[in-house]
């Protein structure tokens, strides 16, 4: 495993590079949409319709973050089930997002577009959304502000801590190891 650190947007070389269970430190943009803001640009996509954002590069942060408190630029900004948005993420990677941020596996057809679009799935920690938040420097609302916390914003993030849990090369985390663990004596 190696340690990484990278600034959004991403490129195919810098994908490409990482490997299941590569560590990642994150800074530059990253784009939250959950759910509902997911069925919207999906719908947009199917019609052939513009984004209301550019994410050509980008990555996807699955969040509904909490409101901030007085003083603080976002409240707890943890990852949700990733696997809620499988649906939709195979066009959005065949789009040009470069990138997802969630916690838990995903199903095959998300493995099979990071590996046939050069495209990467990051895990980060649930149970450390506080922490999480810390590395947020800035939020910005881009679009669908009717959805609440689900809403689009942009997150100027510097040093954010994500795994690699699904590489461009079709490896996973988390059969990575199981097979490792399977092995032991």
């Amino acid at each position: 495993m190696n340690r990484y650190e990278l600034t959004t947007p991403l490129t195919t070389a810098e994908v490409t590079r990482l490997q299941a269970g590569d560590q990642v430190m994150l800074s530059g943009v990253l784009y939250t949409a959950r759910d509902a803001a997911h069925q919207r640009l999906d719908r947009l996509l199917r019609e052939g319709k513009e984004l209301p954002v550019d994410l050509k590069g980008q990555i996807l942060y699955y969040v509904g973050p909490c409101p901030p408190k007085p003083g603080q630029i976002i409240g707890s900004a943890g990852p949700t089930t990733a696997v809620r948005m499988d649906p939709f993420t195979p066009r959005l990677f065949q789009y040009g997002v470069k990138g997802t941020i969630g916690k838990g596996p995903r199903g095959p057809e998300v493995k099979e577009a990071c590996r046939e679009v050069q495209a990467v799935s990051f895990s980060a920690v649930g149970g450390a959304s506080a922490l999480l938040a810390r590395a947020v420097k800035k939020v910005e609302l881009i679009a669908y502000e009717d959805l609440g916390t689900e809403a689009i914003r942009a997150f100027t993030v510097e040093d954010f801590p994500v795994m690699v849990a699904y590489d461009a090369h079709g490896q996973d985390i988390y059969e990575v190891e199981k097979r490792k663990y399977r092995s032991l004596p």
